[in-house]
């Protein structure tokens, strides 16, 4: 019977996509780094519905931010794709000004565009136990013409003291268009 439990536990593990984490010390896997990027995508579309919607779409730009980014954690590094004149939010404020609006007089709001879709294609992902840097185009599509953006990304991540995946790099840009 233990032996069929283990069996079992193991089994389990493994239909998850997650076995690698038990053997590499609760290093990040792949799956880890992948499920980030789905919430992250899920949470700019829902702050985007939660303006459309006019409910707290405010309130919801700083849950993200809390939740998903490592402001609370040490320094992130975020660089938006459509910054110009403040290139850089190093702070969390910064960060929820950039989606939604607020203390940037340069920020439009770009999660409130708003966005039906976010998917990512990663050109590749380094793993490094706790740390992780995925790398590749991500594509925004208007919930308002259906049309799709095309961008350009470097996320970094860690795992925080629970376990779980928080930002700490986010690098975003359109791709180089030469002039005639």
């Amino acid at each position: 019977m233990k032996i069929q439990l283990a069996i079992l536990a193991t089994l389990v593990v493994v239909a998850t996509g997650y076995a690698e984490d038990v053997m590499k010390d609760n290093g990040i896997v792949e799956g880890e780094v992948m499920e980030a990027q789905k919430i992250w995508g899920e949470a700019i579309v829902a702050i985007g519905e939660a303006y459309t919607q006019k409910k707290d779409y405010k309130a919801l730009a700083e849950k993200v931010v809390n939740t998903l980014y490592g402001y609370d954690e040490g320094v992130v590094l975020f660089k938006p794709t459509k910054a110009s004149e403040k290139q850089f939010r190093l702070t969390k404020e910064e960060a929820v000004s950039y989606f939604v609006t607020g203390i940037v007089p340069e920020d439009r709001g770009f999660a409130i565009q708003p966005w039906s879709k976010v998917r990512f294609e990663n050109a590749d992902i380094i793993i490094n136990g706790d740390s992780a840097i995925a790398m590749g185009n991500y594509y925004f599509t208007d919930a308002n013409t259906e049309k799709e953006a095309k961008v350009e990304f470097t996320f970094g991540y860690f795992k925080d003291e629970n376990g779980k995946l928080r930002i700490n790099v986010h690098h975003s840009s359109f791709p180089y268009k030469p002039m005639p």
